[in-house]
């Protein structure tokens, strides 16, 4: 069993409805395991019947449920701001525990007066550790609600999470949610792929970096459980500039899918589709993650097949390795010249019907200059008659035209001797 589990960032994209409920059907459908329901905004009060409505199916089916507070918060700013943004928080507190929640994902927001460092490292420790007291006060509040929010009983409370930002003015490096998480029981770190890609100027591109990533995050806080966001991503000079399809960014998966595979055996991670193609981009994760299994496989049995020849004919798994290479070679070679042969041979009816062609095209062309020819002769004697036949009559016409001027002189002299 692969130790992940997908979904997406809200209600699915092809989800006819548009509640919760009828989201997690569609993605339970889609063989996904896990929800991030989305409070970016303050949540109105008739939309807690439906919380939840998703709350008691995510109990019966044991799907993974978590929760996004407020994009814009000011943890960081002024009491003023800072009491606006545990406000808008507080909502999604109470909806978390609506939905059994096992994540709640919050971000710091705006560095603000103290910039980087200790100082706003440590307000924020305080900040986060008062939320999670506050969690606890919610998920505790009255026994009598066991009936209507039996996992309760049994549960945990939320975890609050802590994510990584995309932007060089928010606070939230990897380190510096790790510096805190570490600090405040009760926390863990939203590791935005994206985002960590975007602040590190186009960093997360080997399945090695995801090995370093998870495991700066087990040694500082010591932990085998990951809450992960995936999305490709647009960035410049280190800032995110917007999500984007997982193909059309320069931030690839195929890396992370080959860690989970080989490498992430003791993980338990949770992944979350941030693309703006939601589920369609949480199904493409998955099948990669598939395809760097069924690669993991391939190789296993190759590797165990080489020692069982190894033990049989006394040579090394090398020597078997090298020998393979080569009839690989081989097949590909014999396999390129039966393609060359193949499309030779289709290629010969194609030629023939062309030089066919290009023959019938040059005869007609022959034809039509003989033509040309035979008629030239007969053109010319045409236009000779036509110019005789115009010369004459020009001559007609000139001799014509003498003619009268004759006669015009000698009528005019006679009219003279009448004068006289």
């Amino acid at each position: 069993m692969l130790p992940v589990k997908l979904g997406p960032a809200g209600i699915p994209l092809s989800c006819k409805g548009r509640t919760i409920v009828e989201g997690m059907d569609d993605i339970i459908s889609l063989g996904l395991e896990t929800m991030e329901v989305q409070t970016v905004r303050m949540i109105a009060p008739q939309h807690f019947e439906q919380y939840w409505q998703a709350g008691v199916l995510a109990n019966k089916t044991d799907f993974e449920m978590n929760i996004h507070g407020p994009y814009y918060s000011e943890l960081l700013g002024n009491k003023i701001e800072r009491g606006r943004s545990l406000t808008k928080i507080e909502s999604t507190l109470q909806a978390a525990k609506t939905i059994n929640a096992r994540n709640i994902t919050l971000h710091a927001g705006h560095y603000g007066e103290r910039g980087r460092g200790r100082e706003a490292n440590e307000q924020l420790a305080n900040v986060f550790a008062g939320i999670v007291d506050r969690v606890h006060e919610i998920w505790h509040d009255d026994d009598d609600i066991y009936p209507v929010f039996p996992w309760l009983k049994d549960g945990t409370p939320s975890k609050i999470g802590i994510e990584t930002s995309g932007r060089q003015e928010l606070w939230g490096s990897l380190e510096e949610v790790l510096e805190v998480v570490n600090h405040v029981e009760g926390t863990i770190p939203v590791l935005n792929v994206a985002h960590i890609h975007s602040r590190g100027h186009g960093s997360m591109r080997t399945s090695e970096d995801y090995g370093e990533m998870f495991d700066l995050v087990r040694e500082t806080i010591g932990t085998k459980e990951f809450y992960c966001h995936f999305s490709g991503v647009e960035h410049r000079t280190g800032n995110a500039m917007h999500y984007t399809q997982i193909k059309k960014s320069d931030l690839n998966f195929e890396p992370l899918a080959e860690f989970i595979v080989e490498e992430g055996g003791w993980l338990d991670i949770t992944l979350i589709s941030d693309s703006p193609l939601l589920e369609h981009d949480a199904m493409y994760m998955l099948q990669n993650i598939e395809k760097a299994r069924h690669k993991q496989l391939e190789r296993k049995a190759r590797e165990d097949r080489r020692r069982s020849l190894a033990a049989q004919t006394g040579r090394s798994t090398e020597e078997i390795a090298a020998r393979e290479l080569e009839i690989s070679r081989e097949r590909k070679q014999e396999a390129q010249k039966a393609d060359t042969a193949e499309k030779q041979k289709e290629e010969t009816p194609k030629k023939a019907e062309k030089k066919a062609k290009k023959e019938t095209k040059k005869a007609e062309k022959a034809d039509t200059v003989e033509k040309q020819k035979e008629e030239t002769p007969k053109k010319a004697e045409k236009k000779a008659k036509k110019e005789t036949k115009k010369a004459e009559k020009k001559a007609k016409k000139e001799t014509k035209k003498a003619e009268k001027k004759e006669d015009d002189v000698f009528e005019f002299e006679e009219e003279d001797e009448d004068l006289f």
